[in-house]
């Protein structure tokens, strides 16, 4: 994992689980904003932990219900949605083309798998990013890196690209007004839908932490994860996590130990309740199947009912000759196969997938029907980080997953 900016942060206000009575104490935080105007970030900040939560407790405390039925292999998860939203581009065409791909994906895998399916958006919030280097530089200048919408601006300017605490403000708003659409659509289809980001950063997410009668949750979203950079055993967003009652998760990377997953269960699931805590594999096609099995086979001996999730596509990037970032389905696909025949072959139930897609036809992603080719990358590569699978790839994928779905042996547990 790479550390870029790194600041540190108190532990939590309220403790977490295990730490009744715990004294604060400082803890690293990495990729975090290197804010300028602190008191406008102060500011900022105190308004926001003033305004009412983007989500409901209750909201949240469902979901780890819906999860829980994920954990014993009653239920399967889809996760997906932009790699980065960006205020301009939350639309509503947008946002209508993100949930209508998933209804389709998640129609396609209940077929499959006989089984309902949690429906969870990387939607109303995804507006940060960890990056490999806190810079950018292009012909000859160097400004720090796009931190995603939340933090600065993608434009190749410094005042663009000068991280500004008022974009928090922004985000809230932003993402208020896509959960009022999205809840419209999910009660039209008299269903549910659920939305996730990754808890990057910190500032933001303590701002929208609320404690209520029955505990103290992050209302920016029904689910949050911390990623495979920040995971820190000793760091501010395990701690973070650990101290909220929402469901959460985090990314695992193909360099992830046993002793490390185990440790990440006994911080953030204590009590071992299903539903609390997802695992998120990214390990790419070619490590899934050397690299998982003994992460789940000794999480589940642990007697952890933890969901286990595919994320396919982060593992599986590269950067083609012309300088495009880019996936190749059939690359994402065997990851995913990977996936399934590590469950298979331990009996244990393979959760669901995560992915980052949209609803629009980009051509960001090698593959799919009709195959989007090295040439086509440049016609509509649009994403603000990494490459998307576009609708038909989304549903490519999501036949594979109902068939695999179909092929894997039942798991109760």
């Amino acid at each position: 994992m790479t550390d870029t900016i790194s600041t540190t942060f108190p532990g939590p206000t309220v403790p977490g689980p295990g730490e009744a009575g715990a004294t604060p104490r400082p803890r690293p935080a990495a990729q975090q904003p290197d804010w300028p105007d602190r008191p406008v970030l102060r500011a900022v900040t105190e308004e926001l932990a003033a305004l009412p939560g983007l989500v409901l407790a209750e909201e949240c405390d469902r979901l780890t219900d819906r999860l829980a039925a994920v954990a014993r292999g009653e239920a399967v998860l889809l996760q997906g949605g932009d790699c980065a939203e960006t205020f301009d581009g939350v639309t509503e065409e947008h946002v209508r083309g993100i949930f209508g791909t998933l209804a389709e994906m998640r129609a396609l895998i209940a077929e499959g798998a006989r089984l309902p399916v949690v429906q969870v958006g990387r939607i109303a919030g995804q507006y940060a990013k960890p990056r490999s280097s806190p810079w950018e530089t292009r012909n000859g200048e160097t400004l720090p890196a796009y931190r995603g919408d939340l933090v600065n601006g993608l434009a190749f300017t410094s005042r663009s690209r000068t991280p500004d605490a008022g974009r928090l403000r922004l985000g809230y708003r932003v993402s208020a007004t896509t959960l009022n659409l999205l809840r419209a659509l999910a009660a039209r289809r008299d269903g549910e839908f659920w939305t996730s980001h990754e808890a990057l950063v910190l500032e933001y997410e303590r701002a929208l932490t609320r404690e209520t009668p029955s505990g103290v949750y992050d209302l920016s979203a029904h689910l949050v994860w911390v990623g495979e950079r920040t995971r820190q055993p000793d760091g501010a967003h395990l701690d973070f996590v650990a101290g909220i009652r929402n469901p959460v998760a985090v990314k695992l990377g193909p360099t992830t130990t046993a002793d490390e997953a185990l440790t990440m269960v006994d911080q953030l699931d204590p009590d071992r309740t299903p539903g609390r805590l997802t695992f998120i594999s990214r390990m790419g096609a070619d490590a899934v199947r050397d690299r998982l099995p003994e992460l789940v086979s000794k999480v589940e001996a642990s007697g952890a009912r933890v969901v286990w999730m595919c994320d396919p596509m982060h593992g599986n990037t590269f950067v083609m000759p012309s300088g495009y970032k880019t996936r190749d389905l059939d690359r994402v696909m065997d990851e995913v196969r990977g996936f399934f025949e590590v469950h298979a072959g331990l009996g244990t139930h393979p959760g669901g997938l995560h992915v980052e897609m949209t609803g629009e036809p980009v051509t960001e992603c090698l593959g799919g029907t009709p195959p989007v080719t090295p040439d086509d990358v440049p016609i509509r590569y649009e994403t603000a980080c990494d490459p998307r699978l576009n609708r038909r790839q989304s549903l490519d994928l999501a036949r594979v997953l109902a068939e695999l779905y179909t092929e894997q042996p039942p798991c109760r547990r």
